[in-house]
């Protein structure tokens, strides 16, 4: 379990990163028209801010439902084993009662 979050935490941490370069790239300030603008650069910005908050926000709500998800899984798992445990044990008492081995 703790390699599984520490995996879900190397990506979760890898998308931060990749979404700081997608957001670097996106502003375009190559072009000199753009330079004198600079009511529309600031808008812009703060749209990439609140947008990169957002996917992170939706990136640690998957992490958090697949964890979930994942210690449910564990769990019918678990109930499953001891299910047939038990069942393999009661086969042993018939057969043992069928031998004459018990009375």
């Amino acid at each position: 379990m703790r390699s599984f979050l520490l995996q879900q935490f190397h990506l979760l941490f890898f998308f931060s990163i990749s979404l700081q370069f997608i957001s670097g790239f996106s502003n375009d300030s190559s072009s000199p028209k753009e330079g004198t603008k600079t009511d529309g650069h600031s808008s812009k910005g703060g749209s990439t801010g609140s947008s990169v908050a957002i996917i992170c926000l939706v990136i640690v709500a998957v992490v958090l439902l697949s964890f979930f998800l994942f210690k449910f899984w564990q769990k019918k798992k678990r109930e499953e084993q001891y299910a047939r445990l038990l069942k393999l044990f009661e086969e042993d008492d018939e057969l043992e009662l069928e031998l004459g081995l018990r009375d």
